[in-house]
């Protein structure tokens, strides 16, 4: 079966909204092996709706619409639909009377606040359609066959748009569908890797199961880490877990070290799991990262078994005064160094008693700092086997080079508890330089 997305709204094509509907549709239909070949926004326009419900009726099977559904002038999607069939509208005087009692239990209407007519345009449905429940709000939602496709329209309101759908449309795309194929996904988790170098690593693999089609892996990139995502579709659970086992190992050879764990798993989760098995805690000194760093160790429960604390050292004398970096050297080298860095790991492991010490300093601009260059990054480690620095170069904005920064550090540090190879690793002696 074959779905495509169609969201209603002017605020979404103006930005003023991120579409985050479509985001998780395509995910809870992927889950149940349901095809979603293309996504779609349009504005506030009959025509406009009607005319993409066509082209999409065209194409696909199921259109699955969100938004448009509200009581004001602007909520047009259900003019929409009857244009596209062909129909007019009609009240539903069932629907109607629903929303007059929901009104009442609101302490609107019959003796409490006036309830605006216009908020009945919501009882309206195209002539053939059936309405849809909405247990947490006031707009029906519709299911409406046009030719040999149905159209379903829910709620642009997420926590409305999520119960229609599991309770309502996901059952209904399913008996229409037939049984389907189980799908399985089973996910890598990567870090100190650019997406690039994951799909370069893994291109061969790649190659393999286009020529099959089953198994397929796909690679999703966010905050600075890659997931690599193998799909399975088989006739029952068994075989989709027999079709991945190969690809899953053929994976986590070719990415090596790259790999920290599995979907369930966060990087900082891993980090901690390490410390812990190791008896062994961390502190952080934090310039560039200005807190984000020891606020992720914070989020995993249970983090104080191992994490000590933090210190925010974001003006050059504080790394000075607080952690004990030596004048002289930030003197000769500036707060943006691998030396620098490697002092501040040192001094924090000292100052809060931690068996480890991490600290970060570089450059998130958008300036340039020290004439080094928006992007520059330097990581120091510190621990009972000396100090060890990284230093990298990362792309991106602001935000963005202070999330992968965070990455990177945290990175570093499992490698080393791990024994993981890292090609931009460089080894000092013990304590700062």
């Amino acid at each position: 079966m074959r779905a495509e997305l169609l969201a209603v709204g002017d605020e979404l094509l103006y930005g003023d909204i991120v579409n985050g509907n479509a985001a998780w549709l395509g995910r809870q239909l992927a889950d149940v092996g349901v095809t979603v070949t293309t996504s779609t926004v349009v504005g506030d326009d009959i025509d406009m709706i009607a005319t993409a419900i066509r082209v999409v009726l065209d194409r696909a099977d199921v259109v699955i619409m969100t938004g448009g559904l509200g009581p004001t002038q602007d909520d047009l999607t259900r003019e929409g639909i009857a244009a596209a069939a062909g129909v007019g509208l009609r009240r539903d005087d069932f629907l109607e009377s629903m929303l007059r009692r929901r009104f009442r239990d609101m302490g609107r209407g019959d003796g409490g606040r006036r309830v605006p007519q216009m908020n009945y345009r919501q009882a309206d449905l195209p002539e053939g359609a059936q309405p849809l429940p909405n247990g947490t709000g006031t707009a029906p939602g519709i299911r409406m066959e046009i030719g040999t496709g149905v159209v379903y329209a829910m709620p642009g309101v997420p926590f409305e748009m999520n119960g229609m759908f599991t309770a309502s449309v996901l059952p209904d795309i399913l008996r229409r569908a037939g049984q389907p194929a189980v799908v399985v996904h089973r996910v890598l988790r990567t870090a100190g890797m650019w997406e690039s170098a994951v799909a370069e690593a893994l291109a061969d693999e790649v190659d393999r199961l286009a020529r099959i089609g089953n198994p397929r892996i796909a690679f999703l990139a966010s905050g600075g880490q890659t997931r690599v995502r193998i799909t399975a579709r088989a006739r029952d659970r068994a075989e989709a877990e027999m079709l991945i086992a190969p690809v899953e190992t053929a994976a986590r050879t070719a990415l090596g070290a790259g790999v920290y764990g599995g979907a369930d798993d966060s990087l900082e989760g891993v980090v901690l799991g390490l410390l812990v098995q190791r008896s062994a805690t961390l502190a952080v000194a934090e310039s560039i990262t200005g807190g984000l760093l020891a606020g992720r160790l914070t989020d995993v429960p249970g983090a104080s078994a191992a994490f000590r604390g933090g210190i925010v050292s974001y003006a050059t004398e504080v790394k000075a005064s607080a952690l004990g970096v030596d004048e002289g050297l930030l003197a000769a080298e500036g707060a943006v160094s691998s030396r620098t860095a490697a002092a501040m790991a040192a001094g924090v492991r000292s100052r809060l008693g931690a068996t480890y010490g991490l600290a970060t300093t570089g450059v998130a601009g958008p300036q340039p700092q020290e004439d080094k260059p928006v992007g520059t990054l330097h990581i120091g480690l510190a621990g009972p086997d000396g100090t060890v620095t990284r230093s990298v170069r990362l792309p991106g904005d602001r935000p963005r080079i202070r999330t992968y920064a965070v990455v990177s550090a945290l990175d570093l540090v499992r490698r080393m508890l791990a024994g993981l190879p890292n090609s931009e690793m460089t080894t000092t002696g013990d304590g700062a330089p």
